[in-house]
């Protein structure tokens, strides 16, 4: 596909110099040019956006500034290149802060250097005309709807969420377990809500060492702490008009959540080392597998943090409480896997599915994709058989039956199995085996008194 025509304007009241403009730059074939003696008979034809506009300072009826800024305020992405028979430093300062491209004198090296600097603004049209192209492809990618699979209420119940967030730019904290999507729903959002064309900066602050977090969001001087050789820009100021996603923010120290929260009140930082205070404009969205609340209890998380970055949370469920989904995404997952890997497309039997569905899954959806992409390089037919997956973990079942204990101890190895498998919840761990939470509480404490 051809790339569009790359228009043209050249501005200037010399017919011998308006000429040569055209002469010379018309050399390149990819350009299409017109040519006005003056600035009233080009602003009538403004409406056709030409791409560059050359533009002599001193025309016959309206200064080269005056007309910059009409251009600019007709559309500031059209590149303006000042073209002036005087070499004046005050003047060019002034036409470049008002938005001029360049500024050059009409001197004999002339041709090379405006053939440059057109050149160049056409690559840089021709980048950005790609990066808006895979823009509009990354919020496809990201139509929440298609991205987060599942049928489940849990899951319709996220989708709510997720919709309520994408129409306002509320502080919003994802909470699940480890490999239930919290990145996937940050983008989600990101890319559906308003700020979509600007980044989507992700800082993991459980991978940063304590002495670099501060660095690391908020950015640091040239020499303001030993190793740092240049001025590096953080995670805020890189997040400008977009959103920053700060995942296991419950991993962060209590000196650097006070730092954190001003930052949040504030809407302002200062790099380490600096003393320029920098105001920002991002959205927050937060992740954690932890109960931040019971964080707060515990004193591990300040108060006044935890009621500033709760906007709007979003809960995602264990792959283990989402019905079906678990078989609904495995499906997904081993078409797309043979499809990226140019295999020959396979499906899951149903014993293999319902070996799936079995499986509590500790490790969620991130642990599903795993094993069925393994099972659909283990099988060699068509169809995925119950023995080509393999669990990384032991079967919980296998793992209970493995010793040969007393059947009130087989009740409580049962019993602490689902309960770790659900986060310590002794009311849904007792709806689950369909018993009393004092039933719960009294074989826990027989087994522990009987040791």
């Amino acid at each position: 596909m051809s790339e569009p025509i790359f228009k043209i304007n050249i501005v200037e009241d010399d017919e011998w110099y308006r000429k040569f403009l055209v002469h010379n730059i018309s050399l390149n074939p990819d350009f299409d040019i017109t040519a006005y003696s003056d600035g009233k008979s080009f602003l009538d034809q403004l409406e056709k956006k030409p791409h560059v506009v050359t533009l002599d300072y001193r025309l016959p009826d309206i200064s080269g500034k005056d007309l910059l800024k009409k251009i600019k305020e007709f559309d500031p992405t059209i590149e303006v290149i000042i073209i002036s028979e005087q070499d004046d430093i005050e003047t060019a300062i002034e036409l470049l802060r008002l938005g001029a491209y360049d500024y050059i004198t009409k001197t004999k090296d002339i041709r090379d250097r405006l053939l440059n600097i057109i050149q160049h603004i056409k690559n840089n049209t021709s980048l950005q005309s790609r990066i808006e192209s895979l823009q509009t492809e990354v919020e496809k990618k990201y139509d929440f709807q298609k991205t987060i699979i599942g049928q489940s209420n849990p899951i319709k119940q996220v989708f709510r969420m997720m919709e309520k967030a994408t129409t306002n730019n509320i502080t919003v904290v994802v909470q699940g377990e480890t490999g239930t999507g919290k990145e996937m729903v940050a983008k989600a959002i990101h890319y559906n809500s308003p700020r979509k064309k600007a980044p989507f900066i992700a800082v993991n602050m459980s991978a940063i060492p304590h002495d670099l977090a501060e660095s690391e969001l908020f950015g640091h001087e040239k020499g303001s702490f030993t190793g740092a050789a240049n001025r590096h820009i953080g995670k805020f100021e890189q997040a400008k008009g977009g959103t920053l996603f700060l995942d296991e923010v419950g991993e962060m120290e209590l000196t650097l959540q006070a730092k954190l929260l001003r930052a949040l009140q504030e809407k302002e930082i200062t790099r380490v080392g600096g003393s320029e205070t920098i105001k920002t404009d991002c959205r927050i969205i937060a992740a954690t597998n932890k109960n931040l609340f019971d964080e707060m209890k515990k004193g591990n998380f300040r108060e006044d943090l935890y009621y500033r970055l709760f906007g709007l949370p979003i809960e995602l469920p264990p792959l283990r409480d989402r019905d079906k989904d678990a078989a609904i995404l495995a499906k997904y997952f081993v078409t797309s896997f043979c499809k990226e890997n140019e295999m020959e497309e396979k499906s899951l039997s149903k014993e293999a599915l319902q070996k799936l569905l079995g499986y509590p899954f500790p490790g969620n959806i991130r642990e599903l994709k795993a094993v069925v992409e393994l099972a659909a390089v283990m099988s060699d037919k068509e169809i995925i058989e119950v023995d080509d997956i393999t669990f990384a973990q032991p079967d919980p079942v296998t793992e209970v039956y493995s010793e040969e204990l007393t059947m009130r101890e087989y009740e409580h190895k049962i019993i602490q199995m689902y309960l770790k498998n659900n986060n310590d919840d002794v009311k849904t761990v007792a709806k689950k085996l369909d018993i009393g939470q004092s039933t719960i509480y009294r074989i826990l404490k027989e087994v522990k008194e009987n040791r």
